[in-house]
């Protein structure tokens, strides 16, 4: 059975952390994986999380099944969270609590495929390297549109509106809700409007992922956009992940919205959902759920968490400004880039001289974790990079 089987090309990222793991070079710097460090280099544990994870252990009856939804006051309080306490369009979408924003997304992607197989679904470019597959997977079809122009270091709303405006009724659109992966470039709000308009005037869908709420100009900010889309169109789709804003990797939580039209449409597209996640993974994982709700169940948890982000947030916001003054070079741009992610415009063979010959890690498109550099490393990036750009 198995001598049919040919190998697998490794994951690039994940070929990246091996090779950083064993460079003994002392000034290496790990700018490709995208996880929060601080200035050490380290990924902690965030306090809030510590305190949650104490309070669950003194009180937890019970590690049985949270059921094929998840645990519902989390769906509840992360709906809360990300769009606020919307009566009306919480009436008309349905929750469900995911193994973390990509099992969220590939659960979208296959009741995306369940619901209309001979749909196409638009992904800017770049866009995070996952997302093609996940589409894929789902066996969906896919066209791309530019969003970003690498080499200008600016997003090409125009090309974007043309393409879209091109899209076949039906159609979905992925876009990406803050802290865009890999580029660091948002929507603006009227920019997410005329979105909107387009949504409306073509009948298409938006597919929204958010990874990174929380990250960019803060909580009360970031959403702005993603919440005057749903405002205007009659369905969407909404991805959510608390693996960066909440520190929680390794724990796989996640949730998928979808917003229908009606409530009974909304209940109806559970119930195909949830069919779905059952023949998936079945139900999700607890642990990190029951932290983001605990966490955000308690005031005093939640201020402390809210003030650990900003701090991260500020962090990589100094780092950005710090980047861009170094680099000089008409780099400015990444000062007002947000998140954990900008991409530079280097070539595959100028990225593997700068991890051979100075111990420099990215991913081989020439992203770079905003969140990965200290302080001390900013200036010599910027002397080895800078002439390259």
């Amino acid at each position: 059975m198995f001598e049919t089987l040919e190998s697998k090309p490794a994951d690039p990222l994940l070929a990246i952390i091996g090779l950083f793991a064993a460079d003994k070079r002392d000034q290496k710097m790990d700018l490709g994986v995208g996880v929060f460090r601080d200035d050490s280099g380290a990924t902690p544990v965030m306090q809030a999380v510590k305190d949650a994870e104490r309070l669950l252990v003194e009180t937890q009856q019970s590690k049985a099944y949270v059921g094929l939804s998840g645990d519902l006051e989390f769906v509840e309080s992360l709906f809360e969270l990300s769009f606020g306490a919307n009566v009306g369009l919480r009436e008309r979408t349905l929750g469900v609590q995911t193994p973390g924003g990509s099992a969220a997304l590939r659960l979208a992607a296959d009741f995306i495929a369940h619901t209309n197989p001979d749909t196409t679904v638009w992904v800017g470019t770049p866009t995070w390297d996952n997302h093609a597959p996940v589409l894929a997977a789902a066996g969906l079809a896919t066209q791309n549109y530019v969003y970003f122009s690498v080499a200008d270091q600016v997003l090409d709303f125009a090309a974007m509106d043309t393409a879209l405006s091109g899209a076949a009724a039906g159609d979905v659109v992925l876009l990406q809700g803050c802290c865009h992966n890999p580029t660091g470039s948002d929507l603006s709000v009227a920019q997410w409007q005329r979105v909107a308009e387009i949504c409306n005037e073509k009948h298409l869908v938006p597919f929204v992922d958010v990874a990174y709420h929380g990250l960019g100009s803060g909580l009360d900010t970031d959403l702005v956009g993603v919440r005057a889309l749903l405002e205007q169109v009659p369905e969407a789709i909404v991805t959510v992940s608390c693996s960066k804003n909440f520190g929680l990797y390794r724990e796989r939580t996640g949730g998928l919205f979808v917003v229908c039209k009606t409530a009974a449409m909304s209940r109806v597209a559970q119930s195909n959902v949830l069919s779905i996640a059952r023949a998936s993974y079945s139900m999700p994982p607890d642990h990190g759920a029951a932290i983001v709700k605990t966490i955000l169940h308690d005031n005093a948890l939640t201020r402390k968490w809210q003030d650990e982000l900003n701090s991260m947030q500020q962090r990589m916001q100094s780092i950005r400004e710090q980047l861009a003054r170094a680099l000089g070079n008409n780099q400015g741009g990444i000062a007002h880039q947000k998140g954990m992610f900008s991409t530079l415009n280097l070539t595959p063979v100028q990225i593997t001289i700068l991890r051979e010959e100075h111990a420099i890690y990215m991913a081989g498109s020439g992203r770079i974790n905003i969140a990965g550099f200290r302080e001390a490393d900013v200036d010599r990036f910027a002397a080895i990079v800078g002439p390259l750009l």
